[in-house]
């Protein structure tokens, strides 16, 4: 009896110095990663503002950059989505950034704010946009993005911007290797992994020489690596979602792929996902394409703004939204290989250069 309390008390001194280790590891990995990413957190009445660690903001303090996101009007406005509006944040002539501004609702869109603090902290990649701060008040929130200067890809292809400048066949190439880039970079480079959950065309932005900048992570969820790449918020645009998506509610990394395709086919046509021309009842983009890839007809389906394009490519880029558009999701590429494929697209037009 005396031998079996003094194992009991042993055990229990264990795992109560095991529990106490943890907690002091945690504090500590939190203050470095507090140390590492923000220059400024200052609280005021309202609520915090926090910057990370960038060039142009840290000569800044919050106060100042506060009171000129509280400037902010409807002239500034730059886009909306679900999550949100969008404002242009000019603090000086060479410098300016992106506001989104989201207003706290319920308990669930507070827990979204936090996830996308959390994807965007660590993320630093050519083809993602970079998140610089945010300022978090009772009855909104806001983040500061970089500001991307041409825009959406779907403003090019289908809204203002169409009327000032034709997208040609190399830019939309070069567009969709970079897209293909920073969703790979979410899926297979980040720890957690991450799913993107809204890939779209006009979550798609364009930086001032045209190069691809993924963007909006409000509905992305961390996965923990090595277990299970599904989550079960609903999310993502109609068009867009991959079809067990409605069977099943659930977002997975095969379910970016499809999304991915999607944006694929819109570069390749000009056309939207439900355009007004697919006339007849349950016809959209994807079931018109497939039809006509099926016919191998593919330059019926081309972008009429393009002109002449080079069909050898033009036909692999089909051939490989049409590998992200299985609707078996274990038949769908994986974002590396969509990359890797995209690539050799590339390659081949080196050496047709040479």
């Amino acid at each position: 009896m005396r031998k079996f309390l003094v194992i009991a008390i042993s055990t229990t001194i264990c795992i109560i110095a095991f529990v106490v280790s943890k907690t002091i590891i945690s504090v500590l990995l939190y203050k470095r990663w507090r140390k590492k990413h923000m220059i400024h957190e200052e609280g005021y009445s309202e609520g915090k503002m926090v910057i990370f660690r960038t060039s142009v903001l840290q000569s800044l303090t919050s106060e100042v950059l506060l009171k000129k996101t509280q400037k902010l009007s409807n002239k500034d406005i730059i886009g909306s989505g679900g999550y949100g509006v969008v404002y242009e944040l000019k603090l000086n002539d060479s410098a300016a950034f992106a506001v989104k501004r989201l207003n706290r609702g319920t308990a669930e869109r507070d827990k979204g704010f936090e996830r996308e603090l959390e994807a965007m902290a660590d993320i630093k990649h050519r083809n993602i946009v970079t998140l610089h701060g945010y300022y978090t008040a009772p009855h909104y929130n806001l983040l500061i993005y970089e500001l991307m200067t041409n825009g959406s890809l779907d403003s090019f292809l289908h809204g203002r911007s169409k009327e000032k400048k034709l997208l040609d066949w190399p830019t939309r190439y070069r567009i969709a290797v970079g897209a293909a880039r920073g969703i790979a970079y979410l899926h297979h480079d980040c720890i957690p992994h991450i799913i993107h959950r809204d890939i779209k065309s006009s979550n798609i932005l364009l930086d001032e020489n045209m190069e691809a900048r993924v963007s909006d992570f409000g509905l992305a969820t961390l996965m923990e690596p090595n277990k299970t790449h599904v989550s079960t918020i609903v999310a993502g645009t109609f068009g867009y979602l991959a079809p067990e998506y409605f069977d099943t509610g659930r977002a997975t990394v095969k379910g970016d792929v499809y999304s991915f395709g999607v944006v694929l086919l819109e570069l390749l046509t000009g056309k939207k996902p439900s355009d007004e021309a697919f006339m007849e009842e349950g016809t959209k983009l994807v079931t018109w394409v497939k039809a006509v890839v099926g016919q191998k007809k593919e330059e019926l389906a081309l972008d009429n703004s393009l002109g002449s394009c080079p069909m050898q490519e033009v036909n692999k880029v089909f051939n490989i939204a049409m590998m992200c558009l299985e609707p078996d999701p274990m038949k769908r590429p994986t974002m590396a290989e969509i990359v890797t494929l995209l690539g050799q697209t590339e390659s081949d037009n080196l050496v047709k250069a040479f």
